[in-house]
């Protein structure tokens, strides 16, 4: 059975296997309840817009040989051929300084913090007990075919097991499943039973990261998918912090 979500802003409860997994550590990080938020009306269509220029700029200097790159403004890393550069560097390097501007890391910062508030409220957890982590990334994915093990996305997984630093995974579209692409839906797998986010400009969806909801996306058959993976953390200690233009000098 296969369930398709259009929502506007919806909320779906998973198991318990993230209190299970959870440090007592951070017990006010522990969510009221497991689950899934899919919702179209915390991201703006410009801010949703802006964020796509923006990935688009920084993947125009690199691109993997494969069918998925990445871009993660917070630590540089950018896909290139099979293997990754530091984007501030190559761009310092060749003089383009001038690429991103405050008003793209502007942006970029409300955006992530609307979702971290999001999240507090459907989670039920103190806004200030959870904190943007790595990895924190753009995505591009293509119909090209895999390179390395980075472009095959399609695999069923749990990103806790990937990421051990994430406890909340949130995904941003930023363009339409349908229109600009064909596959790339997000698919959550329970007992046979899937939940298929389809991708939105401004849509977001959010989900705790442990055994509760593995996942995976589908395979890109046509156009380009283009979404902004923003992670958090219960741990202060692996937070880190948004990007500015400091990241230039």
């Amino acid at each position: 059975m296969e369930r398709r979500e259009h929502a506007r802003d919806k909320f779906w409860r998973a198991d318990k296997n993230f209190l299970k997994n959870s440090s007592s550590n951070f017990s006010e990080c522990i969510p009221k309840h497991c689950g899934r938020l899919v919702t179209d009306i915390v991201v703006s269509p410009e801010e949703a817009a802006h964020l796509l220029r923006l990935s688009k700029k920084g993947l125009a200097f690199g691109g993997s040989s494969g069918g998925a790159s990445i871009l993660d403004l917070h630590s540089g890393a950018l896909s290139y051929d099979n293997s990754f550069i530091n984007i501030y560097e190559k761009l310092k390097a060749h003089g383009k300084n001038y690429v991103f501007t405050q008003d793209d890391f502007k942006v970029y910062s409300n955006v992530r913090n609307k979702i971290q508030q999001i999240i507090s409220y459907n989670f039920g957890i103190p806004v200030s007990k959870i904190y943007l982590t790595h990895p924190t990334f753009f995505s591009e994915m293509t119909p090209r075919a895999a390179k390395t093990k980075h472009d095959e996305y399609w695999h069923v997984h749990v990103d806790k097991e990937t990421y051990p630093s994430f406890h909340y995974t949130s995904l941003l579209y930023l363009n339409d499943y349908g229109i600009d692409f064909s596959g790339g839906r997000f698919i959550f797998v329970n007992d046979g039973k899937n939940m298929t986010v389809e991708p939105r400009a401004g849509r977001v969806s959010a989900f705790t990261s442990g055994a509760e909801n593995p996942h995976y996306v589908e395979r890109v058959s046509s156009g380009t998918r283009y979404a902004l993976t923003v992670s958090f953390t219960c741990d202060p200690k692996l937070a880190i912090a948004d990007p500015t233009v400091k990241k230039f000098q």
